[in-house]
């Protein structure tokens, strides 16, 4: 038998286990994803999160949706990510430079007495053309009108390094719907042949120009409590169809995060996460042996 270490966090209830795998890794992580996020005969979570070496950054960031496929980015891991490893020494730099599948990216922790309770993201730059997005579409897709099993929904398209399709909806109904009618209507957005690489999908209710309120449906892992990088995009979408500012609390099922697409200085264009990042539990589970890889 071989024991692998982990480490149970969350962002605004969005929750991951995290491993470090700087001596030794799974040798399935798609797999291990799949086992360890159950939540009745498991850990439980919305996937798999490693840390590991990187070559011009701190530390990289690889990510396993509960159903095993892999991620490109998390917004609520990400801060996660730097919090834990900041607190195990794998880095002692302010900000945490992190290699992700979707580019390097900054966060600066936010420490209360001597532990990071807060963190705050450079996102990057939205991605608003319609092929890297990827859609079915070239250009822009601002209010457009997507048929979902004969319904008209008006979508904004979005990529944080992962895709997204944001839905402005202007009443609470979509709030109240009971799981399993959310779960049908999310994957059928999810997989539908719009989008080439499936999407995770916001629906955004515009409370006020400064405050959002939103639900969304995360490809790989279902309705999740919140989703960092969809709640960028809905601030990004927001904007584009001029009903809000470039900044706003986005207030989500399971916390609240702050979101500001500057508009100039240095950083012009990025969009910038603040949120927390909570230590939930650590814990050790026993794997077969041929489980885990021995790394240099």
């Amino acid at each position: 038998m071989a024991i692998l270490e982990f480490t149970k966090m969350h962002g605004c209830g969005n929750d991951y286990i995290y491993v470090i795998a700087t001596a030794q890794r799974p040798a399935d992580p798609a797999a291990l994803s799949r086992r360890l996020s159950d939540r009745r005969f498991a850990i439980g979570g919305d996937g798999l999160i490693l840390l590991g070496r990187a070559k011009d950054a701190d530390v990289s960031m690889e990510i396993y949706n509960a159903d095993g496929s892999r991620a490109e980015m998390c917004g609520n891991g990400i801060r996660c990510v730097a919090r834990l490893a900041y607190e195990r020494g794998l880095v002692r730099t302010n900000p945490v430079t992190i290699a992700t599948d979707s580019g390097f990216k900054r966060v600066w922790l936010e420490f209360e007495g001597a532990v990071a309770c807060t963190a705050t993201v450079d996102m990057g730059a939205p991605i608003l053309e319609g092929h890297l997005i990827p859609v079915a579409a070239t250009g822009q897709i601002i209010a457009h009108p997507l048929s979902v099993d004969g319904t008209i929904w008006p979508i904004t398209a979005v990529s944080m390094g992962n895709p997204h399709c944001v839905v402005l909806v202007e009443d609470e109904r979509l709030f109240t719907l009971p799981e399993h009618e959310f779960a049908a209507l999310g994957r059928r957005f999810e997989h539908h042949p719009f989008f080439p690489h499936a999407v995770n999908t916001e629906f955004v209710l515009i409370e006020s120009p400064a405050r959002l309120r939103m639900r969304v449906w995360e490809r790989g892992s279902g309705e999740t409590l919140a989703c960092g990088t969809g709640a960028c995009a809905a601030v990004v979408a927001v904007a584009l169809n001029h009903r809000g500012g470039r900044q706003a609390q986005v207030a989500l099922r399971g916390g609240t995060l702050g979101i500001e697409w500057r508009q100039s200085g240095p950083d012009a264009d990025h969009v910038f996460m603040s949120g927390e990042a909570v230590k939930v539990f650590s814990g050790q589970v026993e794997l077969e042996a041929r489980e885990l890889v021995a790394l240099d």
